[in-house]
């Protein structure tokens, strides 16, 4: 369920719809491979411990992870954003939360 070639995020670069906020920036382009897929590109300049980068990257997986079964055949990215790092789990969960809401009614608006 995750995106590995760099043309998949090129793509989903060049092409997607973004949603800010909460430190977070959420790209989403349709697929074709039958299912979500997430991305995660969190810049060591936004948070500069790989500790705090790797718990910001579990926070996100497990919440695409509770939350993809509501996602249409998109490729999702998530960008770190500059303050981010003063943001504590709570606050990262909430802001994802919202997130997955505005990017499911994005899609189904689409659909």
């Amino acid at each position: 369920m995750k995106m590995n070639r760099p043309g998949d995020f090129s793509r989903v670069f060049r092409q997607g719809k973004r949603i800010g906020g909460g430190g977070l920036t959420v790209l989403t382009v349709e697929n074709s491979v039958g299912h979500p897929r997430l991305g995660l590109a969190i810049a060591k300049k936004h948070i500069k411990l790989a500790s705090r980068r790797n718990r910001l990257k579990r926070i996100i997986r497990e919440s695409f992870r509770q939350n993809q079964s509501a996602f249409s055949n998109i490729d999702i990215v998530v960008l770190s954003r500059p303050g981010v790092d003063q943001r504590d789990n709570t606050q990262i969960w909430a802001a994802l939360e919202r997130h997955w809401l505005a990017v499911v009614a994005q899609w189904q608006q689409k659909s």
